[in-house]
């Protein structure tokens, strides 16, 4: 889960520096090739639009990052009990002297998935 987080905040510093990009190349092509533009939309108007979508998309970006915080400790404290968890039963295997039956193929994707998302288990 961490990885994806990570890969989304990624997205979003990258698309913040598109919107950048944009807007200098639009800027740029509008003082260079339409300087005079007579009865179409003012370009300055549709640059603040722009401008006003960036902001928006920065304050969404401000939001994101609480959520992203608290979804790391979340795993963090979904491995811990996780983890304190397998250890309880194997102990309390060892004190009973129980025998588990072998894992059925289902078990052994679902630990299989797992592992993958938690990967120090």
């Amino acid at each position: 889960m961490e990885a994806e987080v990570d890969k989304l905040e990624l997205m979003f510093q990258k698309a913040d520096s598109d919107l950048d990009y944009i807007q200098y190349r639009l800027e740029y092509e509008i003082k260079t090739n339409h300087p005079d533009s007579a009865g179409e939309k003012n370009p300055v108007t549709l640059l603040k639009e722009l401008s006003a979508i960036k902001s928006r998309y920065q304050s969404l970006c401000a939001r994101f990052k609480p959520v992203a915080i608290e979804q790391k400790e979340t795993k963090s404290r979904i491995c811990t009990t996780l983890n304190k968890t397998m250890t309880m039963i194997q102990e309390l295997q060892k004190q009973t002297d129980v025998e588990l039956s072998p894992l059925t193929e289902e078990e052994k994707t679902g630990i299989e998935k797992l592992k993958s998302h938690i990967p120090h288990l």
